[in-house]
């Protein structure tokens, strides 16, 4: 019975029971057995019935005593501070929340900038990154899970963020299946940053970036020999995908071809929709039909490999050699090469790329800034490979970047979270739009 249970007596008996009647004289033989089967079959029936209906009240009440959830720690009323709009609590960065990961999609514009509100521990742990305590950065997001985290979602993109630039794989993957659930959406996948200790090598400057729209086809030719042509002088290239939307197999085998070549070339390829067009091409591709062409199955797998995919990769590898009756091609971590969620904006040709890490005195990367935007009408700085910035580089690189805003307009893109808090922190706001990566 549950709550009610408390209040039975010493005899109780069993559920459907029937206690022959006190009032019967004594030695006088009982109606109720008299009656036969269909009376005791009645009796237990109601005996049923009552027992349902108290069962369902109990249930109503353990419902409001045990399922109502108590009101996190701290989460009650405040009292107004000054003049502050009374609707900003100043909790949660409810704009960085809906920049991209909920507001934008692939068809949105990138014009609504993300301006917001950080809560204190945000903007702690921002800083703690940025001085490169990743221990208690990562010891405070942890912590943040259990009450912030609870409706705001920055603090676990802060935190997957941490696990990649850490690379600690099996750390994210845990992470994501909390978030998951708590959130009840896709958990997200792994796409790490150039790794933190390389930063000496990594390229900072213009990266040439190839833009694919419409259908991709024999026309894309011309296209792609330009992006090899550049390749020639370029290490670093960029590839726009997102546009893309249809294929056919001559398309696939160009694409095919050309990914082959720079990769044979060592060339480190920054790659963004490159999710979409593999979804876009597998949506082509049929199981089982021999007399296809293998192109579109093979540029799939290739954009798989792309995306480090590798439990993906294998089931289409085995679905493709169960199709054309050959050996399954195997994985291969790739090697210099970065994915990122597409933002659909203006075509551009160029994007100004900065490095893993941006620490004091790089007084060099800001002159290459500066000379960058003497060129571009507009500046687009690509963070995509970007994992931490020092606190007091930060600050040095706002302070040029604030005569460039007074006559351009400057975006930060594909930002992961901890860099966007801390320049929410340091007022960027003030003098650019940023758009973190999605999850």
């Amino acid at each position: 019975m549950g709550i009610f249970s408390i209040f039975k007596g010493k005899n109780n008996k069993p559920d459907g029971v029937v206690t022959p009647s006190e009032s019967r004289l004594r030695g006088e033989p009982s109606r109720l057995i008299l009656d036969g089967d269909a009376e005791r079959a009645r009796q237990r029936e109601i005996a049923r019935a009552t027992a349902a209906k108290i069962d369902a009240i109990e249930s109503a009440m353990a419902d409001d005593i045990f399922n109502t959830p108590e009101p996190a720690w701290g989460s009650g009323p405040r009292r107004a501070r000054g003049a502050k709009n009374q609707e900003d609590d100043g909790d949660t960065l409810p704009m960085l929340e809906l920049a991209t990961t909920e507001l934008l999609s692939d068809n949105s514009l990138l014009d609504t900038p993300v301006f917001a509100q950080t809560a204190p521990v945000i903007e702690e742990i921002a800083i703690m990154f940025a001085n490169d305590q990743m221990v208690v950065a990562e010891q405070m997001l942890q912590e943040s899970l259990r009450d912030v985290g609870r409706t705001d979602r920055t603090v676990w993109w802060m935190l997957f963020d941490l696990y990649q630039v850490m690379g600690r794989q099996d750390d994210f993957d845990n992470v994501a299946i909390d978030y998951a659930s708590q959130f009840e959406t896709s958990p997200p996948t792994w796409a790490p940053p150039t790794p933190i200790g390389v930063e000496e090598s990594s390229f900072a400057g213009v990266t040439p970036t190839e833009v694919f729209a419409g259908v991709l086809d024999g026309q894309v030719a011309p296209r792609l020999a330009r992006l090899l042509t550049l390749s020639d002088e370029n290490h670093v290239l960029r590839l726009e995908f997102g546009r893309i939307t249809d294929v056919t197999p001559e398309g696939c085998q160009l694409m095919l071809d050309a990914l082959t070549t720079l990769r044979k070339r060592e060339r480190e390829l920054i790659v963004a929709g490159a999710t979409e067009l593999s979804d876009l091409v597998r949506s082509t591709i049929t199981i089982g039909q021999r007399n296809a062409s293998e192109a579109p199955w093979l540029l799939l797998l290739a954009l798989l490999q792309l995306l480090n995919r590798e439990k993906d990769f294998e089931e289409m590898a085995m679905d493709y050699c169960v199709t054309f009756e050959v050996s399954p091609p195997s994985f291969e971590t790739p090697q210099n090469v970065a994915t990122t969620s597409t933002i659909t904006a203006p075509t551009r040709t160029e994007c100004f790329m900065l490095p893993n890490v941006i620490n004091s005195g790089a007084n060099a990367l800001f002159d290459a800034i500066d000379a960058y935007a003497e060129q571009a009408p507009t500046l687009l700085i690509d963070c995509s490979r970007l994992a931490r910035v020092d606190y007091g580089a930060a600050s040095a690189m706002l302070n040029r970047l604030r005569p460039i805003a007074a006559e351009k307009k400057i975006e930060f893109r594909d930002m992961n979270h901890l860099v966007a808090a801390l320049f929410k922190l340091l007022s960027y706001a003030e003098v650019a739009r940023m758009f973190p990566h999605k999850y």
